[in-house]
C-alpha cells in the first residue's frame, strides 16, 4: 500500500471511529423527552450517513404549527396510547429486570400499549375507571429477542415465549443509523469508495433490509448498504454508486462481504434531480393556479376530546399514532339517523404490512423485497406533515410519542392530521325532467372527514388517508409519491440496448434506470357490525339464460349468496369476469324488511402479486396471494407477515393462519384487505413522482333503513360568506 494512502486510511478510520462515539453520545439517555422537530438528525427516517451538513439542508424553515408538550399527559381512554410518564416507568421498571439488569447492554424494538382484553374494552364506558394499563414489550438482549408484557401498576414484568419461528424484531432507529455509518471503518469500502470517483464528503448511505435466501442467511441479524453520492444535489437516490453493496452484521457492526459489479457503470450527473421549490430557476417556474382554500369561519365541525376521541357529523372513533403500523382506528361507530343510537361498524382498522419486491434479479438487487411496517416501523418512518400542503387550514394535528433503543421517549410532532374536506362532490342528488311537469332540483354537498398520515421510507412517501362520509362510508387510500429508487446504467439512450438485454425497468434520464416493482399494502379491519359476532357472504354475480319462450330476453345475471363457513372459504382472488360482493354481516341483526345489516368491502387498487409463490419474498409476503381474507379473531394475530418479520422465513404469516380454516360463521372476525399496485416507471416519475393513489370502501349494505343523509339540508348562500381580497394598506 502506498505511504500517502495508508495514512489517509488511518485517518478515516479515526474519524470515523469519532462518527461512531459522536452518534451514541448523542443518543437519548436521560429522563429527557426529545422532539422529533429538534432533534431531526437522529430520529430522521432510513438515518444515511453523511459525513458533512449539506449546504442545501441548512437554514430550513420552522414548522408554523404549536409544539406541544407531552411530559404531563395522562390516559382518559383504554386505548389511549402509552404516555411520557408511563414510557419512563416502564423503562425503570425494566432496568431492575433480570434479563437487562445482568447485561451490559440491550436494546428495546418496541413499546406500545399491550391493548385490554377486547370485550372489557367494549364494555367500557367514558366515566369509568380506566382498564388496567400494560405494555408490550419487544427487546433484544444478548442475542436473543424477547416479548414481555410489562404491568404498570404492579411492576409485574411477564416473560412470554417467542416459539421458534424465524425472524427478528423491527428495527431500531440505532439499528438503522449505526449501519450506515458501520462501513466506513472498512479500509475496502472506503478505497472503493474513492477509486468510484466519490469524496468521502459526499457520501450518503442507506439500510437495505436483505430478507432471506437461505441458510447462510440464518442465525445473525444481517443488513446490506448501498451509497450514493450526493454531490450537487439534494435528491442523491438519483445518483446510485451502482453494483456496490455491503453486507453487515446488525449486532457487531462487523463487514461481512462488499460486493462491487459496477466499476464500469457511471455516477448519474445531478443535473435537473434537485426538486426543492428553492432549487428552481425563477424564469422557469410554472404557475398554474391562484390559491385556493377552504375557509371555515365558524370553524371545524369535529372535535378531539381527551387527545384521541373523534366526534364529526355521526362518527365517532378512536385515533392513536403507533410506531409499527402509523395509524390505528378504533371503536368506530356511526349515529342512525332514525334512533340516534351510535352503532358499531369497527372496532379497529389499520396498516398491517407492506411488501415492496423489486423485479430485478441482479447481485444489487435481487434482495430488495422490503416490508417496511415489520421491518422498518411504518410509523416510526413517518414524518412532520406540513401545514397548508399535507393538510388544509383548520386541521388539527396530532403527534407520536415513541422510543429510543434505550426506552428514553421521544416526540414526532404533527404525525397525523384530521381534517374536513370538500372537493365539489355531491352527496346525492336528482333533477326532474321537464317531461314530468315537476320542477324538482334536490342536490347535497359531499363533506368527508380525513385522517392522515405521510410516512417517507427512505425515497418513497405514502400517504395514508381513513375518509369518513356522512352516508356511513369508510375509504381507505394510499398515495404513493416520493423518489423512485433507480439504478445506474452505462446507457444514455435507449438506442443503445440490444433488443436481447433487459433493463429491468425504463431509462428515465441519461444513466438512470427505474426499476419495476410492485407495492402491496395489507389493512387489517377487525369488523364489528352492529356486534362483534359477524359472518362473511361472498354475493355472486352469475349468468342465467332465458329460453325464447320465457323472454325476448336471452340473459340476465342473479346474485347468489354464500355464506363463508370457514376460514378457506374466505380466501378471495379478485376476477373481472367472475365478480361478486363481499358482505360482512350480523346475522342476529336485522332490517324491518328482514334483510341483515352489514358493511361491503369495495375492492380498488387489486394489482395482484405474480411471483412464483415458491420465490423466498413471496413466502415471506404469502399475505399478498389472496386480496381479501379473513380470520377468526385472535388478539396475537394483527401483523399479517407476522411478530417478527426482519429475515422471517414466511412461517408466520396471514396465509399461515388462515390455513387452519377455523370457523368463522356468526364468529368474531377480521377482515384483511391488499391494496395493490404495480409500477413500470416512466420519464414523468423523474425526478419525483406525481402522487398515484388507489382506495377501497368500506360501505352499508342493509345497514340503514334508508339512506341516511336523507335529511341533511342543501347548502344556501348565506351558509357560505363571499371572500374578498382586502384592498391595499
Amino acid at each position: 500500500m502506498e505511504t500517502p494512502n495508508f495514512f489517509r486510511l488511518i485517518f478515516l478510520s479515526l474519524f470515523v471511529a469519532l462518527g461512531l462515539l459522536f452518534t451514541w453520545s448523542h443518543l437519548p439517555s436521560g429522563p429527557d423527552l426529545l422532539d422529533c422537530a429538534t432533534n431531526s438528525a437522529w430520529c430522521t427516517s432510513k438515518n444515511r450517513f453523511q459525513s458533512k451538513q449539506p449546504t442545501h439542508l441548512k437554514n430550513r424553515r420552522n414548522s408554523p404549527t404549536r409544539l406541544r408538550y407531552h411530559a404531563s399527559d395522562t390516559p382518559h381512554h383504554p386505548l389511549d396510547p402509552l404516555t411520557v410518564q408511563e414510557l419512563n416507568k416502564i423503562r425503570t421498571i425494566l432496568s431492575s429486570h433480570p434479563i437487562f439488569s445482568t447485561s451490559a447492554g440491550y436494546a428495546l424494538h418496541s413499546i406500545e400499549l399491550e391493548e385490554p382484553e377486547k370485550p372489557l374494552v367494549l364494555t367500557w364506558n367514558k366515566g369509568d375507571p380506566l382498564l388496567p394499563r400494560k405494555a408490550s414489550v419487544v427487546a433484544r438482549v444478548k442475542g436473543e429477542s424477547h416479548v414481555l408484557t410489562v404491568d404498570l401498576a404492579t411492576s409485574v414484568v411477564i416473560v412470554h415465549q417467542t416459539g421458534s419461528h424465524s425472524g427478528y424484531p423491527m428495527m431500531t432507529m440505532e439499528d438503522m443509523t449505526t449501519a450506515t455509518w458501520a462501513p466506513l471503518a472498512d479500509a475496502t469500502f472506503n478505497r472503493t469508495i474513492i477509486e468510484r470517483g466519490v469524496d468521502l464528503t459526499d457520501l450518503a448511505c442507506l439500510p437495505i433490509s436483505t430478507g432471506w435466501y437461505g441458510k447462510t442467511e440464518e442465525n445473525r441479524r444481517l443488513i446490506k448498504v448501498q451509497c450514493y453520492s450526493m454531490k450537487d444535489t439534494v435528491n442523491f437516490y438519483m445518483r446510485p454508486i451502482e453494483g456496490l453493496t455491503v453486507l453487515l452484521d446488525l449486532d457487531t457492526k462487523q463487514v461481512v462481504e462488499i460486493s462491487d459489479k459496477g466499476a464500469n457503470i457511471p455516477i448519474p450527473n445531478a443535473a435537473n434531480t434537485d426538486y426543492r421549490f428553492s432549487a428552481q430557476k425563477h424564469n422557469q417556474v410554472i404557475k398554474l393556479l391562484k390559491p385556493i382554500s377552504i375557509e371555515q369561519p365558524k370553524g371545524p365541525s369535529f372535535t378531539v376530546e381527551d387527545d384521541h376521541l373523534v366526534k364529526w357529523a355521526n362518527w365517532e372513533f378512536h385515533v392513536k399514532p403507533d410506531a409499527r403500523a402509523g395509524v390505528i382506528v378504533s371503536r368506530a361507530k356511526v349515529r342512525d339517523p332514525d334512533t340516534g343510537v351510535l352503532r358499531d361498524v369497527m372496532y379497529k382498522g389499520f396498516t398491517s404490512e407492506l411488501f415492496v419486491p423489486y423485479m430485478d434479479p441482479t447481485d444489487a438487487w435481487y434482495f430488495k423485497t422490503y416490508m417496511d411496517a415489520g421491518e422498518y416501523g411504518f410509523g416510526l418512518q413517518s414524518m412532520p406533515l406540513e401545514p397548508l400542503n399535507d393538510c388544509p387550514r383548520n386541521a388539527h394535528y396530532m403527534d407520536g410519542v415513541f422510543v429510543a433503543a434505550d426506552g428514553t421517549p421521544y416526540v414526532r410532532s404533527n404525525m397525523i392530521c384530521i381534517f374536513e374536506s370538500y372537493a365539489g362532490d355531491i352527496g346525492w342528488r336528482h333533477t326532474e325532467s321537464p317531461i314530468t311537469g315537476m320542477e324538482v332540483r334536490e342536490v347535497r354537498p359531499k363533506v368527508t372527514l380525513v385522517v392522515r398520515m405521510a410516512a417517507s421510507v427512505a425515497n418513497y412517501d405514502y400517504i395514508v388517508d381513513w375518509e369518513f362520509q356522512t352516508d356511513g362510508l369508510i375509504r381507505i387510500k394510499v398515495g404513493l409519491s416520493g423518489i423512485l429508487m433507480v439504478k445506474g446504467t452505462p446507457y444514455q439512450n435507449v438506442n443503445q440496448v440490444s433488443g436481447q438485454e433487459s433493463l429491468y425497468g425504463t431509462l428515465l434520464s441519461e444513466n438512470v434506470i427505474g426499476v419495476i416493482h410492485d407495492h402491496y399494502i395489507t389493512f387489517h379491519l377487525d369488523m364489528d357490525v352492529d356486534g362483534s359476532d359477524n359472518s362473511f357472504v361472498k354475493v355472486n354475480l352469475q349468468r342465467e339464460q332465458n329460453s325464447p319462450s320465457e323472454s325476448p330476453r336471452k340473459s340476465f345475471l342473479k346474485a347468489t349468496r354464500n355464506v363463508a363457513k370457514t376460514e378457506k372459504d374466505a380466501q378471495v382472488k379478485l376476477k373481472l369476469y367472475d365478480p361478486s360482493e363481499f358482505h360482512v354481516i350480523n346475522p342476529s341483526k336485522k332490517t324491518r324488511v328482514g334483510n341483515p345489516v352489514g358493511y361491503k368491502v369495495v375492492p380498488g387498487g387489486t394489482a395482484a402479486s405474480l411471483l412464483d409463490l415458491d420465490d423466498p419474498p413471496q413466502k415471506r409476503g404469502a399475505f399478498t396471494n389472496n386480496q381479501i381474507w379473513v380470520t377468526q379473531y385472535n388478539r396475537s394475530e394483527q401483523w399479517a407477515g407476522g411478530l417478527f418479520v426482519y429475515q422471517s422465513q414466511g412461517e408466520d404469516t396471514l396465509a399461515v393462519w388462515s390455513n387452519r380454516d377455523r370457523e368463522i360463521e356468526n364468529k368474531d372476525i377480521v377482515v384483511w384487505y391488499t391494496l395493490g399496485f404495480h409500477h413500470i416507471p416512466c420519464q414523468e416519475d423523474f425526478p419525483i413522482m406525481p402522487t398515484v393513489s388507489a382506495s377501497f370502501d368500506l360501505k352499508p349494505v342493509n345497514f340503514f333503513e334508508s339512506n341516511p343523509i336523507l335529511r341533511t339540508p342543501p347548502n344556501v348562500e348565506t351558509d357560505l360568506p363571499v371572500c374578498v381580497v382586502a384592498a391595499a394598506a
